[in-house]
């Protein structure tokens, strides 16, 4: 097999590679991109119950609680999520750098 036959399959397998880290990315942005919506879902007001002033105020506080934990879950989850995005964006920029390597070295 010539060198150049070698460096056409080489470049062939890092492109693909490429495209798989770049897919892993942005996939993580996207799971990443839900949890915000969702805690930024949670700072939306709590429609007004249409119920006696102590009642509302017993609703109220229980949706303040709830608001509470339902964001403590989603911050735990985004940390994760943050985490792995770090890690697929330094995959990706990785792999394209192998790969512009490799097509510069193919030309």
């Amino acid at each position: 097999m010539k060198d150049t036959e070698r460096l056409h399959r080489l470049g062939q397998i890092s492109a693909l590679l490429r495209a798989r880290k770049l897919q892993r990315l942005q996939g993580a942005a996207q799971a990443r991109q839900v949890s915000l919506n969702r805690l930024a879902a949670l700072d939306a007001p709590m429609p007004a119950p249409d119920l006696p002033s102590i009642a509302a105020e017993e609703v109220a506080l229980r949706y303040a609680v709830w608001v509470d934990q339902r964001r403590r879950e989603i911050n735990l989850t985004l940390a994760r999520q943050t985490a792995e995005w770090h890690v697929a964006l330094q995959e990706a920029a990785e792999a394209f750098g192998r790969d512009q390597v490799v097509q510069s070295l193919a030309e």
